[in-house]
């Protein structure tokens, strides 16, 4: 098994239920890394949420951000390929939820945005306490989404929607299936991810592996929810964790030790790190 990339899913597989970061994962990666191999995040975070914890260490430079929306250098702060929704497409997904009980957030240009009312009302969205804390460290409110897009009349990096009522999630999601110019998938059970054509964390894999020069089968990828679910498709192999969605751990060539286990860690131990001396 010849491993030369490791695409790392951050909530739910390489970080535990507290969002930290494993002792002995940190260990398991820095090992890998000493032996060459690029480990990189790959989330449905930005590049400024990629936890500290992950970005400091050593020979961690390249990220797969946005479920694979952009790839970036993080070293020389380059972003190096994108796949994004047109501010027109943004502002109609706007348009559609509007009568809707649901916060929705925009990523743009690395940054992102929550409505004030939502920001400052995130428990009548049930959203868990854990995620709002990380909401409050990642966003910026503004009064207006869907005008401030107009105004910046820019690319948009990601939407991503929180729902109190299962009901209104899975109608908004047969709605956006029915176009042609989105991707949707979830990385919760309370939320919806929406990206442009092109993004997905598998094809970042893809996208990211040819710039660097490796081969698709040199590649492995770890993770745990639906948003996952393309890198057990596209990466040569695919590790799925034990406290992951049963369609994911279906498709996956492995079963890691759930994440508040260190699963990450032990499983680069035994199909990595022992083989690679």
């Amino acid at each position: 098994m010849n491993i030369r990339l490791i695409a790392l899913d951050l909530d739910g597989t390489l970080l535990n239920s507290q969002k930290c970061l494993p002792e002995r994962n940190r260990k398991a990666l820095e090992a890998c890394i000493s032996r060459g191999i690029y480990v990189v995040p790959c989330t449905g975070r930005t590049a400024a949420g990629i936890p500290e914890a992950v970005r400091q260490i050593s020979g961690i430079r390249y990220g797969i951000t946005v479920n694979g929306g952009m790839l970036v250098d993080m070293q020389e702060n380059k972003i190096l390929d994108e796949k994004l929704l047109s501010p027109q497409t943004a502002v109609e997904i706007y348009d559609l939820i509007e009568n809707y009980h649901v916060m929705c957030d925009a990523y743009i240009q690395g940054d992102g945005f929550s409505e004030r009312y939502c920001f400052e009302h995130m428990d009548e969205y049930a959203v868990p306490d854990l995620v709002q804390e990380l909401v409050r460290k990642t966003r910026i409110p503004i009064d207006n989404m869907k005008e401030y897009i107009r105004s910046r009349n820019c690319m948009v990096d990601k939407l991503n929607m929180f729902f109190d009522d299962g009901k209104q999630r899975a109608e908004i999601r047969r709605r956006l299936q029915e176009r042609s110019d989105v991707l949707v998938s979830s990385s919760f059970s309370f939320n919806l991810e929406i990206n442009g054509p092109g993004a997905s964390k598998g094809e970042g894999i893809l996208r990211l592996a040819q710039i660097l020069g490796i081969k698709p089968e040199e590649t492995m990828a770890f993770g745990d929810g639906e948003n996952d679910l393309s890198m057990m498709e596209k990466a040569g192999i695919g590790i799925a964790m034990e406290n992951g969605e049963e369609s994911l751990k279906a498709k996956a060539d492995y079963i890691a030790p759930g994440n508040d286990d260190a699963g990450v860690g032990q499983m680069l131990e035994k199909l990595v790190l022992s083989l690679q001396q």
